[in-house]
């Protein structure tokens, strides 16, 4: 079976999940909702084997204990201070096209399967963005497997891996990769994760 490596925009999963909470749950849902790192990690890994896994975003204080989570689960964790002037996360989807390109040219191993969490496929047609580094790795023989929010996922990035891979919506699995808490505590919980429906690329 081919390994797995997953590549992983959380701030793009994050900010999404927030106008699906907002959506699903009403209230201040948006503003309460958070992801289950661990589930979500699961999901792209699908009980298979996990080679290599990256993960870009921000770098909030409070948040820093999650990101130790992830770190003490094998993911490799790249954070990067938002903008003085716009607010903005600086270099965070270059970092990332950065390692799947080195995956793709520099592994010793056999093509595995790229598993991309996001909804980012902006850049397509200039051939820049993660959909044209998708297509360049399994151009090179690799598996694609897109997981993001289909409420807010590029629509040519969606149907490109439907055709060649798997697209894996988020709202199937919402309320197991998500939970909501505020100030006071958790409000929701996020439920056990189940795989039975989880499609693979071949």
């Amino acid at each position: 079976m081919k390994k797995v490596f997953v590549f992983w925009d959380n701030s793009n999963i994050f900010i999404s999940a927030k106008t699906v909470a907002a959506e699903r749950e009403g209230g201040d849902a948006a503003y309460q909702v958070r992801i289950q790192f661990d589930h979500l990690l699961h999901l792209a890994q699908a009980g298979r084997e996990l080679e290599y896994a990256i993960a870009v975003g921000s770098v909030p204080p409070p948040l820093r204990h999650v990101w130790n989570r992830l770190e003490q689960a094998g993911v490799k964790v790249e954070l990067f201070e938002r903008g003085s002037l716009s607010s903005r996360e600086q270099a965070v989807d270059q970092a990332l096209q950065t390692h799947m390109l080195r995956k793709a040219l520099d592994y010793n191993g056999d093509p595995g399967i790229a598993v991309m969490l996001t909804g980012d496929g902006a850049g397509f047609l200039d051939g820049v963005g993660f959909h044209s580094d998708l297509e360049r790795m399994h151009r090179k023989g690799w598996g694609v497997e897109v997981l993001a929010w289909e409420r807010t996922c590029n629509p040519r990035l969606k149907k490109w891996v439907e055709a060649i891979g798997v697209f894996v919506p988020l709202e199937d699995y919402y309320e197991t990769v998500t939970f909501t808490e505020d100030e006071t505590g958790a409000i929701r919980r996020a439920k056990p994760l189940d795989l039975s429906r989880r499609k693979l690329t071949t």
